[in-house]
């Protein structure tokens, strides 16, 4: 890959790092591409079972670089403006979708500020730890734009109507510290001790049976979209799936035996 993203996989675990610090790595055609290139690693890899986001530099991600060629503005000059939509669909909206219906779980080492769709990006992931220096900034309307990449959506699911209306028509600076008092992230920590945890978060989440955690996301995740007897029999049925797979025979012996279970996915 080149410098604008960095992956590795360490035992179970992928680390992905946005690298644009120069830019608080916001997005241009390139990154995107690269990244999407790595989702792609990562879906069709047995081996890895957590993901790890995080950015390099002082920010997580400012969002687009409104200097791309992509989104940049047509100029008097010209009398057709760049379709903004057309980024949208083509760039943020895949990404978010991967990362929701990734069946591993997704972890957002959160070290700066997340800005625009930067803040979208880290709300998609399962699990948020933030350095205390971290902060959310829905900053779409200062440029005359919307919340996109289903920030708006993640938005009034976490922090209800009143909260969510304020952030994104205010554009207020949320910090971390605050976002974990309003239920929006999961943890906060020490810059120096942020992707410390979010390993050690990881590696919990990896060694869990993936079947199990991959259905439980999906259960979740596709909850809002069903009344509760549509849910009861989502429930049902991964139930009596994953009763028949090896991992619910291993996970039971091992409770049994006060040991470890040793998953593998079957």
């Amino acid at each position: 890959m080149s410098n604008t993203i960095q992956y590795e996989v360490n035992k179970s675990i992928a680390c992905i790092t946005l690298n644009r610090p120069d830019k608080l790595n916001s997005f241009n055609v390139e990154m995107h591409t690269e990244l999407q290139q790595v989702m792609q690693k990562v879906e069709s890899d047995d081996n890895v079972r957590c993901v790890i986001i995080t950015g390099a530099g002082r920010g997580f991600c400012a969002g687009q670089d409104l200097s791309d060629r992509a989104v940049k503005s047509a100029g008097a000059e010209q009398s057709e403006a760049v379709d903004l939509g057309a980024s949208v669909e083509k760039f943020y909206n895949p990404l978010i979708r991967r990362i929701s219906q990734l069946d591993k779980p997704v972890i957002c080492a959160l070290n700066g500020v997340a800005a625009g769709a930067g803040a979208s990006i880290a709300l998609a992931c399962d699990f948020v730890i933030a350095s205390n220096k971290a902060s959310f900034i829905l900053a779409f309307c200062a440029v005359g734009l919307v919340p996109d990449s289903a920030a708006s959506w993640h938005m009034i699911r976490s922090l209800g109507l009143a909260r969510t209306k304020a952030l994104a028509l205010l554009g207020n600076k949320l910090s971390a510290e605050k976002a974990l008092q309003w239920g929006l992230i999961w943890q906060v920590s020490e810059p120096e001790q942020l992707l410390q945890d979010a390993r050690a978060l990881a590696g919990q989440l990896a060694d869990k049976p993936p079947l199990a955690i991959a259905a439980t996301k999906h259960l979740i995740n596709s909850s809002f979209d069903k009344v509760m007897h549509q849910q009861l029999e989502e429930e049902r049925l991964l139930m009596q799936s994953l009763g028949r797979t090896y991992d619910y025979q291993e996970g039971v012996a091992a409770f049994m035996e006060k040991r470890p279970g040793q998953f593998k996915g079957c």
